[in-house]
């Protein structure tokens, strides 16, 4: 199901404020915007090094159904699920 641009905008300001990727040791400082696990923000050419993923810990995995992990590096779920 498409979402609206509006739908679209109103879901990443969600995620956004739920985000929890800076407190991740992976995380590289300036590699912003966070929300990696979002569609339109996906992976961060800036983040090279898995360190460790607190993805599965973060609010929004388990409020958006999410299944993967490191999408600062490996892209947002659609990316990783190869539907993008």
């Amino acid at each position: 199901m498409e979402m609206s641009p509006e739908e679209m905008e109103k879901r990443k300001q969600m995620v956004l404020s739920m985000c929890i990727c800076k407190s991740c040791p992976t995380f590289v400082e300036g590699a912003e915007p966070i929300g990696y696990c979002f569609a339109t923000i996906g992976k961060n050419p800036k983040i090279t090094a898995e360190k460790g993923c607190i993805c599965p810990t973060c609010p929004v995995f388990s409020n958006m159904s999410l299944t993967k992990d490191y999408y600062c590096i490996k892209g947002s779920e659609p990316e990783q699920r190869g539907m993008m």
